[in-house]
C-alpha cells in the first residue's frame, strides 16, 4: 500500500512534469482513495478502461490521455460526465501524464520506440527544445523503404501507412509518437531519411514527397501504449504495489 500523494510527487519529480507546457494537466486529475493498493494503466481514460479498473479492484487509473484538454467545453456532461461520475462513484483516482511521458529518456513512449526498433545514437529531433518530445536514431543497417515498412509494422504490431519519398534507403530515422505528423518538417531539417509518428493527415502525403522524407504512420495508440506500462512498472517497483495494463486495441 502507498499514499496517493507520495505516488504523485514521485511521478511529478521523475517526469519533471512542471517543465512542460502541455495541452492538459499532468498528474492527479481526479482524486480518489488516499491509499493505493493497485494501479491499472491504459493509454486513454475511456469508459472501457474505467470499467476494467473497477473489475480489477484498482485504486488508481494511470493514463497517457486523460481529461480537461485545452479548448474542451467546461461543463462535465455527456460521455465525459459519465466517465468522471463513474470514477468518483468508485473512489478511483485518475492520473495522466502526456508530453512528459512522451519525452522521458527511459520511461517515455519515444524511448520505447527506439528500443523496439533498435535505433542507436539517439539525438534530439529539435535541437532547440530543452525537453525534447521527438528524437532521431540510426538503424544498425540501412534498409529499403519497403523493408522498413515491414520492419516497423512487425515491431509495433500495426500495419504502417507508408508515404513514399525518393530516397532509396533508410538509416537515419526521426520519430515522435502520437499525433506529431507535422514534425516531418523537423525531420527534413535534420536530413532524416524517414520519419515515424502515429497519425497522418492529407497534407502529409505531399510533404513526404516534397521534403523527400519517407513517412510511416504507425498508429496513435500503437505508438503510445508503452510509456504508461513503463511508468506503472516503475511505480510498482518504487512503492511495492501491484499494477496491470488494459489493452483496448484502437486501430487509429
Amino acid at each position: 500500500m502507498a499514499r496517493l500523494q507520495d505516488i504523485i510527487q514521485w511521478c511529478d519529480q521523475t517526469l519533471i512534469a512542471h517543465e512542460f507546457k502541455d495541452y492538459a494537466p499532468n498528474g492527479l486529475q481526479i482524486e480518489g482513495k488516499s491509499e493505493v493498493n493497485k494501479i491499472l494503466c491504459a493509454v486513454t481514460a475511456s469508459q472501457g478502461a474505467i470499467e476494467a479498473a473497477i473489475a480489477q479492484g484498482a485504486d488508481l487509473l494511470l493514463v497517457h490521455h486523460g481529461y480537461f484538454w485545452k479548448g474542451e467545453p467546461y461543463p462535465i456532461t455527456g460521455m465525459r460526465g459519465k466517465r468522471i461520475r463513474t470514477l468518483i462513484q468508485h473512489d478511483i483516482s485518475l492520473v495522466g501524464y502526456h508530453l512528459p511521458l512522451d519525452s522521458h529518456p527511459t520511461l517515455g513512449n519515444n524511448a520505447a520506440i527506439a528500443d523496439l526498433l533498435e535505433l542507436e545514437n539517439l539525438e534530439q529531433l529539435d535541437p532547440n527544445e530543452r525537453r525534447p518530445i521527438g528524437n532521431i536514431g540510426y538503424l544498425k543497417q540501412a534498409m529499403t523503404p519497403e523493408k522498413f515498412k515491414a520492419y516497423v509494422s512487425e515491431k509495433l504490431g500495426f500495419d504502417a501507412i507508408h508515404l513514399s519519398a525518393d530516397k532509396t534507403e533508410i538509416r537515419k530515422v526521426g520519430f515522435c509518437t502520437g499525433g506529431a505528423q507535422d514534425y516531418i518538417q523537423k525531420a527534413a531539417a535534420q536530413n532524416c531519411d524517414a520519419y515515424i509518428s502515429g497519425e497522418v493527415s492529407e497534407r502529409t502525403f505531399y510533404e513526404a514527397q516534397e521534403l523527400d522524407v519517407h513517412y510511416y504512420a504507425c498508429g496513435h495508440h500503437a505508438t503510445e501504449r508503452y510509456g504508461v506500462q513503463r511508468l506503472a512498472k516503475a511505480i510498482s517497483q518504487q512503492f511495492n504495489i501491484e499494477y496491470s495494463y488494459f489493452e483496448l486495441n484502437n486501430p487509429i
